[in-house]
């Protein structure tokens, strides 16, 4: 059965770190560009940052950059976020998704992915 897993969320105080994981399961032959999304209650699914396959192409939303980190493991479809001096609009569930594709264009949007984790929830008091 493919699936996304993700590890990693919970409750931590603003300027704590948090690193969450996400393995992809099921078909390991895949070679899949791979990304996060986060979502707070009320509002869509937001793009938080994606890699390729070789990791040596992402995009990083401006909202995290300087302080998220995307990377992922060579030769693997698991991805790993490094999310430092987290602030409390950085609350929410936070979601892995892949596909066979790394966008250029559009990488922002969930329609480019086809395949999505059930999420995990970070959240970060003031």
């Amino acid at each position: 059965q493919v699936q996304l897993v993700e590890t990693g969320g919970g409750s931590v105080q603003a300027g704590d770190s948090l690193r969450l994981s996400c393995v992809f399961t099921g078909e390991t032959s895949r070679r899949l560009a791979m990304a996060w999304f986060r979502q707070v209650p009320g509002r869509g699914r937001e793009f938080v940052s994606n890699i390729n396959w070789n990791g040596d192409r992402t995009h990083i939303a401006s909202a995290v950059q300087g302080r998220f980190t995307i990377s992922r493991e060579k030769g693997k479809n698991t991805v790993y976020l490094e999310m430092n001096s987290l602030k409390s609009e950085d609350t929410g569930v936070y979601y892995c998704a892949a596909d066979s594709y790394f966008y250029s264009e559009y990488y922002f949007a969930t329609s480019k992915y086809g395949y999505w984790g059930q999420g995990i929830q970070v959240t970060v008091s003031p």
